[in-house]
């Protein structure tokens, strides 16, 4: 089977990481990876926010379990090491769609170099806040920015577990 549909066939969601920070030459081809997903109109407008700062990626952590409800639950971040914010333009209308793209292609070459990775929601509430807007503008990141998803990242400490597909999903109009 070709290599790249084998890779989408056996890429599980991993929630559950080992400490192991990934080399940066990995975390660099995961966002590489995730800046040549296809993009409306060609705009190429999300961006990735990088997190490997322990203190940053805790706190991005309490502000997702807030908007979960939850804020002394579980970190939702599941004990990645990496989380890697996908963000988008908020004025172009493809931004949803264009940074679902960019969090596919990071999770699957994810996949493909030996690391875990998980979609985890609630960017767009967390950098909706006072606090969100904050983070991004003493990162230098200007402009009116949406939270697409956290792509979590790092060594699996549990492999996730594959489900058979649902049948009838396919229709054909021959």
């Amino acid at each position: 089977m070709n290599e790249v549909i084998e890779a989408i066939k056996s890429r599980r969601s991993v929630r559950s990481y080992t400490d192991e920070m990934p080399p940066r030459e990995l975390i660099d081809q995961v966002v590489e990876a995730g800046l040549w997903a296809p993009s409306g109109r060609n705009l190429q407008g999300p961006i990735v926010l990088v997190v490997t700062d322990p203190e940053l990626r805790a706190r991005l952590s309490r502000m997702n379990a807030e908007v979960l409800g939850a804020p002394d639950g579980p970190d939702p971040f599941f004990g990645a090491p990496v989380v890697l914010v996908v963000l988008a333009p908020r004025d172009q209308a493809n931004r949803v769609y264009d940074g679902s793209l960019v969090m596919g292609n990071l999770m699957l070459a994810a996949h493909a170099l030996g690391l875990g990775s998980c979609w985890v929601h609630r960017a767009r509430q967390e950098f909706d806040t006072d606090e969100g807007r904050a983070i991004l503008a003493g990162l230098g990141i200007e402009g009116e920015w949406e939270g697409i998803g956290h792509c979590v990242l790092g060594y699996p400490a549990a492999e996730g577990v594959g489900r058979p597909r649902r049948e009838g999903r396919v229709f054909y109009a021959e």
